[in-house]
């Protein structure tokens, strides 16, 4: 998908396959780089087993019956024990990599039967944790949060844990007493983007929009903790009459209703609000003679990028609109306050709300593409020193020499 955990995976997947080793992959959703993979349906978290026990767990925990609860998630567990055993063995696996099926409990029995497995093989981990539980309101309350407290993640000294900044770092060892390494998202600052070409030169046309309309991008997924309403009021503030908001990912992952919120809000405010998950995929292709763009071809020709989140584990679309030498208006969470922000950034900063300031920033930036070009080589110098793939290699070369 385009979703940062899997842009992330091909990231780790390069830099391991540089260094001589074989990939194989395993998931309940394959394509891209992982498209021949080993498909095991039971491990999406949309399998309606694994959603109806997650809507259980979480959703209506005051009607579940913890026993009956325990029982479906061990039986679950023990079907996708025997497929991941085969996988394993089957092809040879030295080491396992897990990218956060033991961090955030979208599928419990995945993450019984992971951490099972890794002890009954004796089986060398290396756990990715993008995102835990204990950062969600969603799972704040719920009859299995023993559960949770011993297998998201699990400690054994079998696993070597990855987390992507210094806040969950610290969390999970108060929490946990669990010690990680700090791996931050990264992307390849040392190959300069191509930018408009041939194939993405019409991007813009294919959203239906004219020489004169402003395009502000909203690179992310339709879920409430991205913060998209404060976007929504900043092109409101800005008053301009050819502002179009176009958000790239879906808005099914956590149901629709913040979606159509979002909608009605807009129309409100009249606001241009698209969503164009239809146009983008993995990669570039074309399905029934439509052409469908890579996430990459929505960035060159961007006026704004808009990263407005409430949270994020670390910040994948703030490093690809940095890469893109776009300019940015963002939202100070906290892993930006702790990790990003520091470092010297020069972006449209907002604090939760829309104030006046960040209004004329943004008119005044618009008005000044010399200050622009400046402000986003400034930001890519800035990025090239901490988040290349540089980086990202040497804290691999570490764990693996850990491992």
């Amino acid at each position: 998908g385009t979703d940062g955990v899997s842009l992330e995976v091909e990231k780790w997947a390069r830099v391991l396959e540089e260094r001589g080793h074989e990939m194989v992959y395993c998931a309940g959703e394959l394509g891209g780089y992982a498209r021949y993979g080993t498909l095991i349906p039971l491990l999406h978290f949309e399998h309606p087993e694994i959603a109806e026990i997650t809507n259980r767990a979480f959703f209506h925990p005051a009607e579940a019956d913890l026993a009956d609860l325990s029982s479906q998630i061990d039986a679950l567990a023990g079907r996708i024990s025997g497929d991941l055993r085969n996988f394993i063995l089957a092809e040879g696996i030295d080491l396992l990599l897990i990218q956060n099926a033991l961090s955030i409990p979208m599928n419990l029995p995945l993450g019984v039967s992971l951490a099972k497995l890794i002890e009954d093989l004796a089986l060398k981990t290396i756990a990715h944790h993008h995102d835990f539980y204990w950062e969600r309101q969603r799972f704040q309350s719920s009859p299995v949060l023993d559960l949770l407290d011993t297998v998201f993640p699990p400690a054994s000294p079998l696993i070597q844990h990855v987390t992507i900044n210094s806040i969950a770092q610290n969390r999970l060892r108060a929490r946990r007493g669990i010690d990680s390494l700090v791996v931050p998202n990264v992307f390849d600052f040392e190959h300069p983007p191509a930018g408009v070409d041939a194939f993405n030169r019409d991007f813009r046309s294919a959203l239906g929009l004219g020489a004169g309309d402003l395009y502000f991008l909203q690179p992310t997924r339709v879920i409430q903790r991205k913060g998209i309403e404060l976007a929504m009021e900043l092109v409101r503030r800005l008053g301009l009459p050819n502002v179009h908001l176009i958000v790239t990912h879906k808005a099914s992952d956590e149901g629709l209703g913040y979606w159509r919120w979002l909608q009605h809000e807009a129309r409100m405010m009249e606001v241009e609000l698209r969503l164009v998950e239809e146009l983008i995929g993995t990669e570039r292709s074309e399905e029934n003679g439509k052409k469908i763009y890579a996430l990459w071809d929505a960035y060159p020709t961007a006026d704004l990028v808009m990263y407005t989140s409430v949270y994020e584990g670390f910040g994948n679309a703030l490093l690809e609109a940095i890469f893109f030498k776009r300019p940015v208006v963002i939202n100070r969470y906290p892993v930006y306050n702790a990790d990003i922000g520091p470092l010297g950034f020069e972006f449209i900063e907002l604090d939760g709300f829309v104030s006046a300031a960040a209004v004329n920033q943004v008119h005044e930036l618009l008005e000044d593409p010399p200050r622009i070009q400046e402000m986003a080589e400034h930001n890519y110098d800035i990025a090239s020193r901490h988040f290349s793939m540089k980086t990202l290699r040497t804290k691999i070369d570490r764990l693996l020499r850990d491992v």
